[in-house]
């Protein structure tokens, strides 16, 4: 079972929804929406990563790594993980689960999920390997309380998705952008919004990734596309096909440069 957060928190409280895998829509949060169940090759490699994944998570000693897979083939600009999100476990001996944020069959909306290993792995996989970052001791205790926590761990969610959002602005939100915002709440007790999430990540030093995209590409990337916008970046650089957004691998980069955490493990 996965459990779905609701996106925004009204109140004290956020709603949460219990679906069964393949049996509602969250079965298709992050894929294409075509309806096909998944092969019998898929879920068994995608159990054997989770598996992997598990030895080698619990090796580290740790309670909450960032976890990143390859769901898509970004080679083409340079990159090579497409989707993270944190990887927990409260106590020794009990499962991991990962929370993370995913785009609802490739339309404009997204919800939060906490899924186990195998179901964070079972999404169509470019290439089926996972890349783990071990946060230090300091960071695993500010996060682990937010991860545990439906209402903290949705503070900052947006609903509106958008796959190369602006870093700097707060109109749409895509995946990669809810962790390391939902970070800086962890870090920082004053980063309540996303504004002030957005202001500690520049203080900190992060950098987006730059991806170079015509004005033809752009073009039809919104005609054909309902979760890709680019009307939340700024003009100048819009129009010189300069679009920054939150990668995985530039996450990574500045994990290890500002001392976060170490440098990405692969586990195939």
């Amino acid at each position: 079972m996965s459990a779905r957060l609701a996106g925004r928190v009204r109140g004290c409280a956020a709603a949460v929804f219990i679906v069964l895998a393949f049996a509602s829509g969250a079965a298709n949060a992050g894929r294409s929406c075509e309806q096909r169940p998944p092969s019998a090759d898929t879920i068994a490699r995608a159990m054997t990563l989770a598996e992997h994944a598990s030895v080698r998570l619990d090796q580290t000693g740790a309670h909450v790594v960032v976890i990143a897979r390859a769901g898509q083939n970004l080679s083409e600009y340079g990159l090579r993980y497409s989707h993270l999100g944190f990887a927990y476990r409260e106590d020794a001996g009990k499962p991991w689960r990962v929370v993370h944020k995913l785009n609802q069959c490739g339309s404009a909306r997204a919800s939060l999920y906490r899924q186990g290993l195998g179901e964070f792995f079972l999404d169509d996989l470019w290439q089926y390997e996972a890349a783990v970052v071990v946060l230090t001791p300091e960071a695993q205790a500010h996060l682990l309380p937010a991860l545990v926590d439906d209402a903290r761990i949705a503070r900052l969610d947006t609903p509106a998705y958008n796959m190369v959002a602006y870093p700097w602005s707060q109109r749409y939100q895509q995946s990669n952008q809810w962790a390391i915002e939902t970070l800086a709440m962890a870090e920082d007790a004053d980063a309540d919004t996303r504004a002030r999430a957005q202001a500690w990540l520049r203080l900190k030093g992060y950098e987006p990734t730059t991806l170079h995209l015509s004005a033809f590409r752009r073009l039809g990337a919104e005609m054909f596309s309902a979760n890709v916008a680019f009307d939340d970046h700024p003009f100048d650089k819009r129009f010189s096909d300069r679009i920054e957004t939150v990668t995985v691998d530039s996450v990574f980069r500045w994990l290890d440069r500002s001392g976060l955490g170490g440098k990405p493990e692969v586990i195939r």
